[in-house]
C-alpha cells in the first residue's frame, strides 16, 4: 500500500512540473496570427524570392522576344 502512494504522489507531481512547463511555454510563445494570404500573392513571393532581374537591357529584350518551338503549336 505504501508503495502506491508513493507511486502516486510521483506521478502527480511529474504532471504537476508537466503542467507548470506547458503553462510557461505557451506564455512564452504566444502564436502569431498571420493574416491568411491568397494564393496569388504566395506564388508572387515565390518567384520574387528565386528569380533574379535582368539588368542588362539587351539580353532582357532577347528573353522577351524568345519564342519556344512548343509554344508555335
Amino acid at each position: 500500500m505504501d508503495n502506491l502512494i508513493i507511486f502516486l504522489i510521483i506521478l502527480g507531481a511529474a504532471g504537476l512540473i508537466a503542467l507548470v512547463a506547458f503553462i510557461i511555454h505557451r506564455l512564452m510563445h504566444p502564436k502569431l496570427k498571420e493574416d491568411k494570404k491568397d494564393e496569388q500573392e504566395i506564388v508572387k513571393e515565390e518567384l520574387d524570392r528565386v528569380l533574379v532581374p535582368i539588368e542588362d537591357e539587351k539580353t532582357a529584350e532577347e528573353i522577351s522576344n524568345y519564342k519556344d518551338k512548343e509554344d508555335d503549336k
